[in-house]
């Protein structure tokens, strides 16, 4: 398929076609935008991939709409907006065309659903209710900031929806590449981390070659034993502490309460390692001069943390 043409309903839009055209205009980028409700345009034809209006669903003729009766629903009986039909039909596809590794495909393409595609369709459909983030919160979720770029009600000047849908999509686009992006770089951080933890033996300390997603991997290792992590930042090097949980910030073991919120000499005299730079108040994370000073402050902080354990 190299459709000519990618057509959606006009006037007002929501972030599911957004989204939906974000995928296929990077799959098929030499194909027209085209915004019409006329039914010469949402009627199926070989020429074009129809999303989001048409009344049908039927992926073989290139037809991904959802308001109909008898629209489709996910396997768990959730219903699909067009992002997730879409999704279903062209994601890999797209994520192949961004670059992602053959064997990362699949496990993001089912992350980026559940956690991404899932929510707008949910949204799209009344099947969630915004108003569940809080009052502060609902005016900020993506789906709704997005809309909010629609133009105002007394704005009547022609092509005032398609301006407003084109500059919309330019922001679609950058949150869909970038979480995308961000996905991909978790599974290659995975590898490293692995291979770090192996190095670490038994140790408290795990240190990595820069700075990258650590903790699902430590997890999931089950490597219990480690309890801060250094690596390269810039010029100088940083200790943290290794989080409980995700859903918390408390530490594992907690830099020593003698360094908290000390800088440069006032650091360096309370933990005696020349190049000890900044220890943050909380206690999670400090920065030295040097491996060899981020190593000893990490050590350091491991002989504490034990002695307080006992």
């Amino acid at each position: 398929m190299s459709p000519a043409f990618l057509v959606t309903h006009s006037g007002g839009f929501h972030a599911d076609e957004l989204f939906s055209t974000v995928i296929l205009s990077r799959l098929f980028p030499q194909a027209e935008i085209r915004r019409s409700r006329d039914p010469q345009w949402i009627t199926a034809a070989p020429d074009r991939v129809i999303y989001d209006v048409g009344g049908a669903y039927d992926p073989e003729a290139g037809i991904f709409d959802h308001h109909q009766r008898g629209a489709p629903l996910r396997a768990d009986g959730q219903p699909f907006s067009s992002f997730g039909l879409i999704w279903q039909h062209f994601g890999r596809d797209y994520l192949a065309a961004m670059e992602v590794p053959a064997e990362h495909i699949e496990g993001i393409h089912a992350s980026f659903d559940a956690r991404f595609v899932l929510p707008v369709d949910l949204l799209d459909n009344g099947a969630l209710n915004p108003g569940t983030a809080g009052p502060l919160l609902t005016g900020m979720l993506l789906p709704g900031l997005l809309e909010s770029l629609k133009p105002v009600f007394d704005d009547t000047e022609p092509g005032a929806d398609d301006r407003a849908f084109l500059n919309a999509l330019t922001i679609a686009r950058a949150f869909v590449e970038a979480r995308v992006a961000r996905s991909a770089a978790k599974l290659r951080a995975d590898g490293i981390v692995l291979q770090a933890i192996e190095a670490a033996g038994d140790g408290r300390i795990l240190e990595l070659p820069m700075g990258m997603p650590f903790r699902p991997t430590v997890v999931r290792a089950g490597a219990d034993r480690l309890w801060f992590v250094i690596s390269p930042r810039n010029k100088d090097w940083v200790i943290g502490g290794i989080r409980k949980s995700e859903d918390g910030f408390e530490q594992r073991a907690d830099l020593p309460a003698a360094w908290a919120g000390l800088t440069g000499e006032a650091l360096e005299q309370a933990s005696g390692v020349a190049g000890a730079l900044f220890c943050h108040n909380g206690r999670f994370i400090a920065a030295a001069a040097s491996r060899e000073a981020a190593l000893e402050m990490a050590r350091l902080a491991v002989v504490e943390a034990e002695r307080g354990a006992v």
